[in-house]
């Protein structure tokens, strides 16, 4: 079950100690559980594990192909490994490792890339992952997911022990807004319907959930009522929830932190144009790369404000 956020406003919390602290609440009461880090545990203060479990926490140095082959093979003797590293390290950088060792070799892994799209701000191209998910929709019966917030975060990286499959989740690593109430739980593969509307149907992930409510509520002074949906797992798909949407709305906007050709929204328009084909807007990066900026700024420079998303959904509803 899950609840929302009465407000919701810059989260005081770092988002990466989500994380940290789902790992070492699970590292309590399962000794299988780990950590692999690539030199990156300052980052996302994985330290704290290191302190609390120092048998239990691994650091493969700058080497980030041999982290995931680590992994497989603490995997294959029963072992629960957690791989950390940048999405552009983890994506990129292992993916050869991660399709053959972890997806083909049907190890369980659990990886998680930090910073991603956007959220990377300051570090700039090199290090801003478009493509990460994209990436991984390419691995048979992995799971991908991007959470939002804290809740989210740390209920879907237990989520993900829980998996016999190879999973990838992003991870913001510091500012973000509240969506959901700590506490809240969620079910991978299962998207989740914030607001109900009958006009448009807006899809949305990552630091683009809040954006879209906020979008909602900018349209519906205009009498337009959008339904707005938090598809936090990429792969596998809700789709029940998807078509039902599409199907009573008749238009859907996708907003992702994420390069379009690849990412959220061509995974809902391969599932719509099968099923339900209907007008659909996409918002987030359109064949470019990535560049150094605040995070607002980039919102702005790539077209994925509130207010983009709001022209988006009239556009959608033009072209029914």
């Amino acid at each position: 079950m899950y609840k929302l956020a009465k407000e919701h406003t810059i989260d005081k919390r770092n988002n990466r100690d989500a994380y940290d602290d789902a790992m070492l609440d699970m590292m309590k009461v399962n000794e299988k559980i780990v950590h692999i880090d690539c030199d990156l545990a300052g980052c996302i203060n994985a330290t704290r594990i290191k302190k609390e479990y120092p048998e239990r926490f691994f650091n493969a140095g700058i080497a980030e192909a041999n982290a995931i082959c680590v992994a497989c093979g603490l995997s294959a003797t029963g072992i629960i490994p957690f791989v950390h590293t940048f999405g552009v390290f983890a994506s990129r950088r292992a993916f050869d490792q991660v399709f053959l060792s972890a997806g083909y070799g049907e190890r369980p892994i659990h990886i998680i890339g930090s910073d991603p799209g956007i959220t990377a701000a300051f570090n700039g191209a090199t290090h801003m992952p478009l493509e990460d998910c994209g990436i991984y929709l390419n691995v048979p019966n992995a799971i991908i997911m991007d959470p939002c917030d804290y809740a989210q975060t740390y209920a879907l990286t237990k989520r993900s022990a829980e998996t016999d499959s190879l999973t990838y989740m992003r991870l913001i690593r510091r500012s973000f807004k509240t969506i959901y109430e700590d506490g809240s739980d969620f079910e991978i593969g299962k998207g989740v319907l914030l607001r109900e509307g009958k006009d448009v149907t807006i899809i949305a992930s990552g630091v683009m959930v809040y954006n879209a409510l906020k979008a909602s509520e900018l349209i519906k002074e205009e009498g337009i009522e959008a339904e707005v949906i938090d598809m936090h797992t990429w792969k596998p798909l809700d789709e029940e929830i998807l078509l039902k949407s599409a199907g009573k709305t008749g238009a859907v906007v996708t907003a992702e932190n994420h390069e379009v050709n690849t990412g959220l929204g061509s995974a809902i328009a391969n599932v719509l144009a099968g099923n339900c084909p209907v007008p659909q807007e996409f918002i987030g990066i359109h064949n470019r790369y990535g560049q150094v900026g605040s995070q607002d700024f980039l919102e702005k420079e790539y077209g994925m404000t509130v207010e983009d998303i709001a022209d988006a959904a009239k556009k959608a509803i033009s072209r029914k």
